[in-house]
């Protein structure tokens, strides 16, 4: 057996990719070109050798300050095309990089355009919007300064107001200026303005308080909506009028007019003054406006010429910024002008990596080359995997559990069958699994468009594991067809059924006296179950034995790996007195129940599997009469129980004292002693017995080995039971789907009303979509995974390390910016 397994081909894809930590000495020269090249092929994880450093104190940090600032005016430059509307501009084109130098002069020159054209279009929006204010203001104030039996000023008022909208006339002397003075200091004074529209309530309690009612507050809606310069949103405002006497009522009014946010202005109580100041601003409001729209059409020039090369930009300065990061890793060795590294590099990517740093020598014209050599490793390497777009789902179903120690057993290489598989059995109805089989191919056939776009969180998840769904839509259809349902529907799709009716009064198979009158159903469940008395109770016998089966089946896989872990780690231990009896008990107990269940499919016995495994603990030498399925079964169970008692203390005793008598044995006759005279500390020196071994400590083993064999006892019932959630689950699904077929669709289509049947048909649809299709999947989908990280993973997987993470552009996001 040992000679068999030998032979077997390697596992690669069961285990880790090997790895080596490798050093690199780099020349200066051809230091920021080794690294480029290196992020570009992907393939080394570098080590923190200034770990003790913090980042102000590297040798890089100039270089990554400056790509940090550029990525500041790269945002800036994307915030304002978003701003203006013009994301349909940037496009990622491929041109030649430039320096990084000259990258830096052009977007240091680009930001101080914008900025000064962002700053001089605030003012001329400032001073805009405060001329339309101040229009407004002498519109609706001057109706309210206008006599009320002078209805014929306020009409040429009126009249005025249409004939110089439209006027371009500008007057030589500015008459706004001379406007913007106080009002006499004596008699019946006003102040008006304009407020926000939502404050306008407030404004004029607040007046009437302060003013003790000494005011008159007149206001009318602004007519036409403002840009707030500050949240550039279309905002409502109302224009005020407040009459009041008194210089102390002016200082307050003015005090809560800059407290709520008013902007006043002056209105001339002349009314051909109001006319002239009028004109005055339209002709302002029109030179304005057209001042506006030349600095859009200029700006968005400009963003347009820059969201033309901002992808590229992006990237590059992500890049560079990553390359300084990197080298600032390294250690920079003065006298010889070089730079020392260590990284982690799979043992395939070796002579890639040799052939990397010898291209950037060459390139760089650099008259020494790169040095790499392999290092030996005293720590434990990190975990690398090699997946593609089919596997790369099921390995992150995984690693969301842990990431698998260095060369430990990859469960995701089993739980691409197995995960779509464990949920086919709770989800199996073929019409639903033909459904997320057309779901799973739409995003399969839009791959390549999906994979450049950016998705939400939901839907980048769904793309992600498309190839999840298809394997579950096809094994659904495959456990939907074993048990004969399409939308909880059964068909004669493999032949006719193999009963029939005893008479004429067995009308139909809610009926008694259904008789068997050819071979049984040639595939899945025959279909004259469906609807029949005993309908429930043999679905429920047959799927709870079925998730017993596979849940045995499953943990026996998951030993198996533990032995095939400790062979590969060389751990005789773990195999004599870990795999050995775990095995023992599993299926002393449990696979000898499922042996049970299988016998009894197959001669068709009535025996009580309950009253079996229950008696073979209570009374293991009693007859066990009708239950009997072969000849010396109570032997056996008296046998098979021992076996499962002798095999706790086995798990338990001897392994600990083992490690106990190889520990004192390794250190025998080893007593190190204080070397005073030594120049090294016994705590740092690189070959003393305190790095390479711990200490040990017996009780600690003891009690981790007598945890860790309750937790299997223990686990191997629990687990056991767990599994048949496989069952609960199947049926859940399947009287779900019932109820909304019976209940829903087929009561509406009783009737013979049209609006009856769709509104029917339309429940039906929307029941099977998101609950049947939806909720149900997702149920289904959470409880695999929990069979798949309790009760699998637990047999053989630690899960306790560290992924492997190298240098790569490719992994850079925009994040890193």
């Amino acid at each position: 057996m040992e000679k068999f397994i030998d032979n077997l081909s390697p596992m690669d894809l069961m285990r880790s990719e090997k790895m080596s930590l490798v050093q690199l000495i780099i020349p200066v020269e051809s230091a920021h070109r080794a690294v480029s090249y290196l992020g570009e092929l992907g393939l080394l994880q570098f080590r923190d050798l200034n770990a003790e450093k913090s980042p102000f104190q590297r040798t890089f940090v100039n270089q990554v300050k400056r790509c940090g600032e550029m990525s500041r005016k790269l945002r800036f430059f994307k915030d304002q095309i978003i701003k203006a509307g013009l994301l349909s501009s940037i496009h990622p084109v491929v041109e030649p990089d430039v320096e990084l130098e000259e990258l830096e002069m052009q977007l240091a020159e680009h930001e101080h355009e914008l900025i000064e054209m962002n700053s001089n279009s605030e003012k001329l929006r400032q001073t805009y919007n405060e001329l339309l204010e101040f229009k407004m203001v002498l519109i609706k104030a001057g109706s309210f300064l206008v006599s009320n039996n002078n209805q014929a000023v306020a009409e040429e008022w009126e009249l005025s107001e249409n004939v110089y909208s439209s006027d371009r006339y500008v007057e030589a002397s500015s008459l706004l200026e001379q406007q913007m003075r106080t009002a006499d200091q004596s008699g019946l004074r006003f102040i008006s303005g304009i407020i926000f529209q939502s404050k306008a309530l407030r404004f004029e309690r607040m007046l009437f308080r302060a003013t003790r009612g000494n005011m008159l507050f007149n206001q009318a809606p602004a007519g036409e909506e403002i840009m707030d310069p500050l949240s550039a949103e279309m905002v409502k405002k109302t224009v005020f009028v407040v009459f009041f006497s008194g210089e102390q009522a002016r200082t307050k009014i003015l005090k809560i007019c800059e407290a709520f946010g008013a902007n006043c202005y002056p209105v001339p109580d002349d009314f051909s003054k109001q006319r002239q100041i009028t004109r005055e601003i339209l002709s302002r409001l029109s030179e304005l406006e057209t001042t506006l729209d030349a600095g859009i059409r200029h700006q968005n020039k400009a963003l347009t010429s820059i969201g033309y090369h901002l992808t590229q930009w992006m990237s590059m300065v992500r890049r560079e910024k990553a390359v300084y990061d990197t080298l600032n890793m390294l250690n920079f060795d003065v006298t010889k002008k070089c730079l020392v590294g260590e990284g982690w590099c799979p043992v395939f990517a070796k002579a890639k990596v040799q052939e990397a740093l010898q291209r950037a020598t060459f390139d760089s014209n650099s008259q020494v080359g790169s040095i790499f050599h392999v290092m030996d490793a005293v720590e434990s390497p990190p975990t690398y995997f090699r997946t593609n777009h089919f596997t790369n789902a099921y390995q992150e179903i995984v690693d969301a559990y842990g990431i698998a120690r260095y060369q430990e057993a990859n469960p995701a290489v089993y739980t691409v069958v197995t995960f779509p598989f464990l949920f086919a059995v709770m989800f199996g109805d073929w019409g639903h699994g033909i459904c997320l089989l057309l779901g799973a191919l739409v995003l399969i056939a839009r791959e390549s468009r999906l994979s450049t776009q950016k998705l939400g969180s939901f839907m980048e998840m769904l793309f992600g594991g498309r190839y999840v769904l298809l394997l579950m839509s096809l094994f659904s259809i495959y456990c939907g067809l074993i048990y004969n349902e399409f939308f909880s529907v059964p068909f004669h799709i493999f032949g006719g059924s193999a009963y029939k009716c005893r008479d004429a009064t067995c009308s139909d198979a809610h009926s008694a006296g259904l008789i068997k009158f050819r071979d049984p159903y040639p595939f899945g469940v025959d279909p004259s179950w469906r609807g029949s008395r005993s309908e429930l109770p043999f679905l429920n016998s047959l799927k709870m034995k079925m998730s017993i089966l596979l849940g045995v089946a499953q943990m026996n896989l998951g030993i198996i790996l533990s032995y095939f872990n400790a062979r590969f780690f060389r751990s005789s231990l773990d195999i004599r007195y870990q795999f050995v009896p775990q095995m023992i008990f599993l299926n002393s107990l449990f696979g000898y129940l499922s042996l049970l269940i299988i016998i009894k499919w197959c001669i068709g016995s009535q025996a009580d599997l309950y009253h079996v495994m229950i008696y073979m603990f209570l009374s293991p030498t009693d007859d066990l009469g009708e239950n009997e399925l072969f000849w010396g079964q109570r032997p056996l169970q008296i046998v098979l129980l021992l076996l499962a008692l002798v095999a706790v203390p086995w798990m338990l005793f001897p392994k600990p004292f083992i490690l106990k008598k190889l520990h004192s044995e390794r250190f025998q006759g080893r007593n190190y002693g204080m070397l005073v005279s030594s120049e090294f500390d016994p705590d740092v020196e690189p070959d003393s017995a305190r790095e390479h071994h711990e200490e040990f400590n017996f009780s600690e083993v003891f009690v981790h080995q007598m945890i860790h064999s309750i937790e299997f006892v223990l686990g191997a019932i629990s687990n056991t039971a767990s599994y048949l959630r496989l069952w609960a689950l199947s049926l859940a699904h399947s009287e779900l789907s019932t109820v909304f077929y019976e209940k829903v669709l087929l009561l509406a289509w009783g009737y013979d009303n049209v609006v009856i049947r769709l509104t029917g048909l339309a429940v039906f649809a929307f029941a099977t979509a998101f609950i049947l299709l939806m909720m149900e999947t997702l149920s289904a989908f959470l409880h695999a995974l929990r069979l798949h990280w309790v009760e699998f993973q637990n047999k053989f997987y630690h899960g306790d390390g560290y992924k492997f993470k190298p240098f790569s552009f490719a992994l850079i996001t925009e994040d890193d910016d």
